[in-house]
């Protein structure tokens, strides 16, 4: 009886994880599922529902997921913290990062303050079972502005703020081109989190307690930049851009680079950034990355050993310079592709990659989605190793009608390891793989 409920459910609905959608613009529609999940091997039943609707200047989003095995138990890491119930409501938003005024509360995908030398992809939401509920609030008066950003609601975290001003537009010189639009700006980044100073512990099993012996506390950034536009018009934009920042306690490090925006007529998006970084010691470039949440801290509960990501700050001795790419390009609505590599010049396993991807043509009846990041690459095998140095979403699809994707998912995330008092004190890699069958019915106001 099982076997036969679980193919009418997998046969009448299914879903797409959020990830799918976060190359897809400003479309609303209704999506509903039931099927089957197999987690670290084990089978889960699931039910799904994960609305997004966009109107405007806003946007709104639902993210419901009921796990439970086959006992009939429910999954006790889908809400066992208060933040599970809130990330429910996956995003709420009003306008986009660029515009005038910016705000978004949830889910925050790969958000960056400033040229992105402090915080950059910044993702807060590597794990299914320990959603966090985050912020970011910009606003651009053209003479001055700010950006800001929170990472976790229900308890302390990564807070980040950036101020700037565009000077020569309170003068005569506010019209002359290139200068007129010089901007300088002011960035503070700190992690507030428990966790986030921790060079040294020791652990007793016997009491799950661990002690902190060397804390550095709350990690502290201050950053200052200077942007000049030196071309702009309907068809190119160019922005060239250096960013100094100091970390408290440790080192320093600057960064020169290039953007540039290319719009070939709505036929091809292409965006570009290049980025020369000079490292001090002590001191890691875009320190705030995508897999920053599940870097910060770990601890071995079978060893007592811990790895932090301010252990690394601390031995970043003899530290080289380096260099930062990105590339995004889009097609006739063929396919979306951002692309961007990191990587220190004597330090071999420094490696940092992100890929987000998406081919869905809409004449043909394929669609593949990819979103992955990876860190610690040192050789060209390193990419295609999923470790504990990863995060993958990946979707293989075929369109059975306009509404139905028959497809199979592999997702590589991360799992919280939490101590008797259900604080999170690690997190360990999770596989997820669906086969499934997704309803997505688009909506229009």
């Amino acid at each position: 009886m099982k076997k036969i409920f679980f193919l009418v459910l997998l046969l009448c609905a299914g879903k797409i994880h959020a990830q799918y959608y976060l190359m897809n613009g400003d479309k609303s529609f209704i999506g509903g599922a039931a099927g089957m999940t197999w987690i670290d091997g084990n089978p889960n039943y699931s039910l799904r529902f994960f609305p997004e609707f966009q109107f405007a200047n806003f946007g709104f989003g639902l993210d419901l997921n009921l796990d439970w095995n086959s006992n009939g138990n429910i999954r006790t890491e889908n809400f066992n913290e208060a933040s599970d119930y809130i990330s429910i409501i996956r995003f709420i938003r009003y306008g986009h990062k660029g515009d005038e005024i910016y705000a978004r509360i949830g889910a925050l995908d790969y958000a960056t303050i400033g040229h992105g030398t402090i915080v950059g992809l910044y993702n807060n939401n590597t794990s299914f079972d320990s959603k966090k509920v985050g912020f970011e609030f910009d606003m651009d008066l053209n003479t001055f502005g700010f950006e800001t950003l929170y990472g976790n609601f229900a308890r302390a975290g990564l807070f980040a703020a950036r101020g700037y001003t565009r000077p020569l537009q309170f003068t005569d010189l506010k019209d002359a081109p290139i200068l007129g639009m010089l901007e300088a700006g002011i960035s503070i980044a700190t992690d507030m989190n428990e966790n986030a100073g921790i060079l040294s512990a020791t652990y007793y099993p016997e009491i799950d307690l661990l002690r902190p012996t060397n804390d550095k506390g709350s990690l502290t950034f201050i950053g200052f930049d200077l942007g000049l536009p030196l071309l702009r018009n309907d068809v190119i934009n160019l922005d060239l851009y250096t960013d100094f920042n100091k970390i408290i306690n440790f080192g320093s490090g600057a960064a020169i680079g290039l953007m540039a925006d290319f719009n070939g007529l709505g036929i091809v998006d292409i965006k570009a950034k290049i980025e020369r970084q000079f490292n001090g010691d002590k001191y890691i470039p875009t320190y705030f990355n995508a897999l920053y949440e599940v870097e910060r801290f770990n601890l071995n509960k079978s060893t007592g050993v811990i790895n932090s990501k301010v252990q690394q700050l601390e031995s970043a001795t003899d530290q080289s310079n380096g260099y930062y790419g990105e590339l995004y390009g889009s097609a006739l609505g063929l396919f979306k592709l951002l692309g961007s590599f990191q990587k220190l010049d004597r330090v071999s396993n420094s490696g940092i990659l992100h890929l987000r991807g998406q081919i869905a043509p809409e004449n043909l009846m394929f669609v593949f989605n990819l979103g992955y990041d990876k860190i610690n690459i040192g050789s060209f095998s390193d990419i295609f190793t999923t470790d504990e140095h990863s995060y993958l979403f990946a979707e293989l699809g075929y369109k059975i009608n306009p509404f139905l994707l028959a497809s199979v998912v592999y997702h590589w995330n991360f799992t919280p390891i939490r101590d008797d008092l259900d604080n999170i004190v690690g997190y360990k890699p999770q596989k997820r793989i669906e086969p499934r069958v997704s309803l997505i019915y688009p909506i229009s106001f």
